[in-house]
């Protein structure tokens, strides 16, 4: 394995009814809060009349920013930063998912710099300084809610990208499984894939010597894979919403890959068909993944071998190394399948008309992929076999 560093200073507050903590943590930061949310579910399953509860408590005067779209955009990073800078806004507060998160980063970062909020995103600037803020994590997905990454999304261009900064990571999150309860069926599906997706980005790699890494990745797909089937027969289970939301956290906030980097092509891929198409990025990974699978599979087959076993108890008696990991890659799709995720773009009504579009925004920067580089052929190849 590389050497590493370990730095994540994210405070994680997990359990039943830990909103209160919002009373110890946000005083040491200000008194002008700025809450980032979505479409409005907090206010429907009551969530929101809770955070403000807490607020009022500790004399915050509270401004809101709403509307967070599930590809967050640009658009609406730059509206949070100017509220920010027109009311000296001293902390930000993220109730919602991965997408209200990761906006809420680039706010963050944009209130302190002076040009626009997008140079940070396409990496033409540094986030050297933010604003703090924290989470109130709703959904079991992105994993954002314990690390510095953000992906966002210019609608205008169809651009879309993963960026971050040490200053971006959250001071504290609070994961109550109880406001995850009233997350739908399709969405609790997405969240899965995606943190199932995470995973497997981390699994492949080209490092050696990574045995307990290995294990640990193995061992975290198995726990979700045994949990969701679960939880979806009964979506307002605390045990299983918190298996799903601990694990989302586990799956992306650095511990699983210390020593080594994975792959991350897929999740690259799958930014150029969201930014095209505005589908759910989790929807996406899971038409995606498995393709992205068969198409590198001749790197390092024994990698696949391993993980079919390991992970998918396929008994790889009188077979090869190939046929072994193949059959690893369909028992991956089937238990997607199983649990209602789509498995071709057709789903979405996505046919051939834009594929060198997309693959272009996917290999804007060249090739990429740390376990296999992929040039803008190999991006076509896999978005036909994904039709």
């Amino acid at each position: 394995m590389q050497n590493f560093t370990f730095y994540n200073p994210t405070k994680l507050i997990f359990g039943k009814d830990q909103l209160s903590q919002l009373q110890t943590e946000i005083p040491q930061y200000g008194k002008k809060v700025l809450i980032v949310y979505g479409g409005g579910s907090i206010k429907r399953n009551g969530l929101y009349d809770k955070v403000k509860e807490q607020l009022h408590e500790i004399g915050a005067e509270v401004f809101e920013l709403s509307g967070v779209e599930p590809n967050p955009r640009i658009s609406t990073v730059r509206k949070g930063v100017e509220i920010c800078k027109t009311e000296g806004i001293d902390f930000l507060l993220a109730v919602g998912g991965g997408s209200v998160i990761d906006c809420t980063k680039a706010i963050a970062a944009g209130a302190k710099y002076d040009g626009d909020a997008w140079d940070l995103v396409i990496k033409k600037a540094f986030a050297a300084k933010a604003l703090p803020f924290g989470t109130v994590l709703t959904l079991a997905a992105t994993g954002s809610e314990m690390n510095a990454g953000s992906v966002i999304t210019n609608w205008e261009t169809n651009e879309k990208y993963g960026w971050g900064s040490p200053v971006t990571f959250p001071k504290f999150s609070i994961l109550d499984p109880v406001n995850t309860f009233t997350v739908p069926r399709n969405q609790t599906v997405y969240g899965i894939v995606d943190m199932m997706s995470h995973v497997l980005e981390h699994y492949f790699h080209l490092e050696e010597n990574t045995d307990f890494q290995d294990r640990m990745c193995e061992s975290l797909l198995i726990t979700i894979m045994e949990a969701a089937p679960k939880l979806l027969e009964d979506l307002e289970s605390y045990e299983h919403r918190a298996s799903i939301l601990y694990s989302g956290t586990m799956a992306l906030n650095g511990i699983l890959n210390m020593g080594y980097r994975g792959d991350w092509a897929t999740h690259n891929i799958e930014h150029a068909v969201s930014a095209v198409y505005d589908i759910p990025h989790g929807g996406g990974l899971a038409i995606l993944f498995p393709n992205w699978m068969k198409h590198n599979l001749n790197v390092k087959p024994e990698r696949f071998k391993q993980l079919a076993i390991r992970v998918f108890n396929v008994d790889p008696a009188g077979k090869t190394d190939e046929e072994t990991a193949l059959e690893g890659i369909e028992k991956l799709r089937e238990f997607w399948n199983s649990i209602g995720a789509p498995s071709r773009l057709a789903d979405y009504d996505i046919d051939d008309s834009k594929i060198e579009l997309m693959a272009d925004k996917a290999t804007v920067n060249g090739e990429f992929g740390n376990f296999a580089k992929l040039n803008h052929d190999d991006v076509v190849s896999i978005y036909r076999a994904s039709l």
